[in-house]
């Protein structure tokens, strides 16, 4: 592809970007599902006047690191603190029921295979594939409703990062159960490698984090809001990003987020979040949540599986409303942030198409089940900003006829 190609669909993901997202705020919806919609509408999809690039892929990723980065700057510490054991919680459940669910789906479809069988581990596939979570929107969604770095967005972002933690576990896990793979001393000695590679990763963000902290905070008292700031910061990310996938095996956002809450305590915080906000809002993030509808052409969908395909979304959505969301419920919280949470973890994104990819490329799936991850990626992404921007302004309302009852946690 030339650099005028290059110029020109940049333009037109541009403009159409934010053209819907306005479309969408005067709708009384999030901008995000604008440009989700964009994306489909200039992609494959439908007029065909942007095509999936390299490039466009680089550029989304750059916007989700950005957009991580920006959620970590803008946690509030001691609510990370407090949500620490209750995220960790809401993580295993979040894992656990949509794996459960997806399993029995496939096996509700295609039969109980007997434990060993190969039919029993593709189901355990799908299982899996419904694991993963991607809160790069939800982080988008409450960043617009202005409730991010509340005790409710702080759970949601600390869970998400914890639930791909241990998807991480749990796909490796799987994926040394094929039959088809080596003996048992390697099925062990590789989900150990995973475990203890993650448990160094965070023990090295700890240290890292613990001297880039003091470096800051010195800095600061002699230039405080000077441009190298945010430009160290966003290279703190970007290499914590680098090192997390590349070294050790977690996902790259996981790094880009905890680069973001090294900073979130220093003074010039706000300060390198308002610098990253510009490029994201101008460039980045139009490009990375436009590149959704990109991805997906609705005119190769295989519809020899749709109907499981539809089981399938609605599955992989509830599961997680059910699982996150009635472990938020035994954490205190009321119900409405209960269900804001369950809510804040239905979006799935590049993680569950990554996913599928492995299990396509280890003999365990099928191509056309990539329809059902599609159409889930698609679905979650549109319908999740929309819902919370519901829950919230009913609470709103709730809010202005009646005072708040003190014993529920707020949203």
């Amino acid at each position: 592809m030339n650099k005028l190609e290059l110029i020109r669909q940049l333009a037109i993901i541009i403009i159409f970007a934010k053209v819907f997202g306005l479309i969408a705020r005067k709708l009384k919806a999030p901008q995000v599902a604008g440009e989700i919609i964009a994306g489909l509408l200039i992609g494959p999809s439908i007029l065909g006047w942007v095509q999936p690039s390299d490039f466009l892929s680089g550029m989304a990723e750059i916007g989700v690191i950005m957009l991580m980065f920006n959620a970590g700057l803008g946690t509030n510490i001691n609510d990370l603190k407090k949500s620490g054991l209750k995220a960790t919680l809401l993580a295993c459940a979040g894992v656990a029921v949509p794996l459960a669910a997806g399993t029995f789906l496939f096996m509700c479809f295609y039969g109980f295979g007997e434990i060993g069988s190969q039919e029993f581990y593709r189901g355990l596939f799908i299982g899996t594939i419904l694991t993963a979570t991607s809160v790069s929107i939800t982080v988008q969604a409450l960043k617009e409703l202005g409730k991010l770095s509340t005790m409710v967005g702080t759970t949601i972002v600390s869970a998400a990062i914890i639930d791909d933690v241990i998807g991480i576990v749990v796909l490796t896990f799987v994926i040394s159960l094929n039959p088809s793979n080596a003996g048992e001393g390697d099925q062990v000695g590789s989900i150990v490698k995973v475990i203890l590679s993650t448990l160094l990763f965070f023990v090295l963000s700890i240290v890292v984090g613990y001297i880039f902290y003091k470096i800051f905070k010195f800095y600061e008292k002699k230039h405080s809001h000077t441009r190298r700031i945010p430009i160290v910061g966003l290279a703190l990310a970007f290499s914590l990003s680098y090192i997390a996938e590349h070294f050790f095996g977690v996902a790259d956002i996981t790094g880009a987020y905890i680069a973001g809450v090294i900073l979130c305590s220093t003074k010039d915080s706000s300060y390198i979040s308002r610098k990253m906000d510009v490029n994201s809002y101008m460039l980045f993030g139009p490009i990375f949540f436009a590149s959704i509808g990109l991805q997906t052409n609705i005119r190769t969908l295989d519809t020899s599986i749709l109907l499981f395909s539809l089981a399938f979304v609605v599955v992989g959505m509830f599961s997680k409303v059910v699982g996150c969301g009635a472990v938020a419920k035994l954490c205190k919280f009321n119900f409405s942030d209960s269900l804001k949470i369950g809510c804040g973890m239905m979006t799935r994104g590049e993680v569950a198409l990554i996913v599928a990819q492995r299990g396509l490329t280890e003999g365990i799936l099928d191509h056309a089940f990539f329809t059902s991850v599609i159409l889930l990626i698609i679905v979650s992404s549109i319908s999740v900003p929309i819902i919370l921007k519901a829950i919230y302004a009913h609470d709103d309302k709730k809010l202005a006829l009646q005072k708040p009852s003190g014993d529920s946690v707020q949203a």
